[in-house]
């Protein structure tokens, strides 16, 4: 599954209202998702499956030069161990591989992506003012945006973590990508990836911002990052990208057929419910509501095409299980869910 960080609607905004070299960017880049859209096929993490494991707690890293080509992998330029290059795209990178791994190993035991020690491999510099980053079901994928609208695409710990989060989701549930189902899994790769951030920075659900790629807009637009998990449809408010879209609530649900059916606008609703959760819980969210998540993404009950209702209903089974039937918690997760307007069942 090709997943591309930026939505087509924010790259057809800019088409419509930029200057003349944003709306080239834009449209290039747009061209270019919609390639990778059409080459959709299985997740590749198997045909890595030869490639040799990793030590369980060690990452395996390659940073391998694009060179404003768009050629994968390209050059190697920072092999595991090695120190830095002093190319901040490809140090960034590095260090946000290293810290994805360290967060799903740490936390989750999760051995790499696939679970069975996978390589993990990076490109940067991927053709010229591309604004966008991706999960090419090998491989990590970064832009060095255009400098007026988007920084450099390894600016954010949260981006590299969602984008190989959506590695784990094409292991663990290969969630269809479009519609309710597309946008739960934007939603968890969202999810992992503010928690990525909130370990690396030992922050509490008081002290994270809640904000999926601050860092990534530039000054000159008025945003504070691509979506807000507490507040959807607040990231950014800008005459150039227009309002965030995103409701946060299942009575603002968006239908469309743009976007694979609005996958990253309905994400917010299932963005707020893990937020509520976790600031129900309390504390570090990756300690209470995070492993909550990741035990129903990792159910086998949890169909392709889940719903929000049906990864709700799994979510407060787990809280279940995890907290005990009829506790605090589980309440908390039920009704995180009821208040963005899913039912999920009572504890």
């Amino acid at each position: 599954m090709n997943s591309c960080l930026i939505p087509p609607y924010i790259l057809d905004r800019i088409i419509g209202h930029g200057s003349e070299r944003q709306r080239d960017c834009a449209r290039n880049t747009l061209q270019h998702v919609s390639a990778l859209r059409h080459n959709n096929g299985k997740p590749r993490l198997s045909t890595l499956q030869a490639r040799q494991a990793m030590l369980a707690g060690q990452p395996e890293r390659s940073i391998h030069d694009a060179g404003q080509q768009t050629q994968l992998p390209g050059q190697l330029v920072r092999a595991e161990g090695q120190p830095a290059s002093g190319d901040p795209s490809v140090d960034e990178a590095y260090e946000a591989l290293g810290a994805t791994y360290r967060f799903f190993w740490e936390v989750l035991g999760r051995h790499s992506i696939d679970g069975q020690g996978i390589p993990l491999i990076g490109t940067v510099h991927y053709g010229q003012r591309y604004e966008n980053a991706f999960w090419n079901g090998e491989q990590m994928v970064f832009g060095d945006g255009d400098g007026e609208i988007f920084n450099r695409f390894t600016i954010a710990l949260d981006v590299v973590a969602h984008e190989l989060t959506h590695g784990v989701i094409d292991s663990e549930a290969a969630l269809v990508y479009a519609n309710q189902s597309g946008a739960l899994n934007e939603s968890l790769s969202d999810v992992f990836g503010i928690l990525t951030k909130q370990y690396a920075l030992q922050q509490s659900v008081e002290q994270s911002d809640w904000i999926i790629g601050a860092g990534l807009l530039t000054e000159s637009i008025n945003g504070k990052g691509l979506r807000s998990m507490a507040a959807p449809g607040s990231a950014y408010d800008d005459p150039l990208l227009g309002k965030d879209p995103q409701p946060a609530h299942m009575r603002e649900f968006v239908h469309t057929r743009e976007d694979n059916g609005g996958v990253h606008i309905n994400s917010g609703i299932a963005n707020r419910a893990f937020y509520l959760a976790a600031k129900a819980l309390g504390g570090h969210a990756w300690e209470q509501a995070g492993p909550v998540w990741y035990d129903t993404l990792c159910d086998e009950r949890l169909a392709n095409d889940a719903d929000f209702t049906d990864f709700a209903r799994l979510c407060v089974d787990h809280a279940q299980q995890r907290f005990g039937q009829g506790s605090a918690q589980a309440m908390a997760v039920a009704t995180a869910w009821s208040d963005v307007g899913v039912q999920s069942g009572q504890p």
